[in-house]
């Protein structure tokens, strides 16, 4: 299994919008959970689960992808789309 992970800080005074999105977003998609920072308020995960590298890649390019439903995400994290990091992993 891989894994396709974003992480992002949200500005805490849209902390609440960012939440009523994200999880009506997760009610339609299986493959995703999201985590806030237990030290960290407003400090976001998403893991993104993929069978393949291929679909960990696809993944992650329409996470980033400007036509992406999550793309609205990037209005609320401080400092913009540019302080959006997505990397995939690997089993070893």
């Amino acid at each position: 299994m891989y894994i396709c992970f974003a992480e992002y800080k949200i500005m805490p005074e849209h902390r609440e919008p960012y939440l009523a999105f994200v999880n009506k977003l997760v009610e339609q998609e299986s493959r995703v959970k999201v985590y806030e920072g237990s030290d960290q308020r407003e400090l976001f995960v998403e893991i993104w689960t993929a069978q393949s590298q291929e679909e960990a890649d696809a993944i992650k390019e329409e996470r980033c992808g400007e036509r992406s439903s999550w793309h609205a995400v990037s209005q609320w994290i401080a400092g913009g789309e540019a302080k959006l990091h997505v990397w995939t992993f690997k089993p070893i």
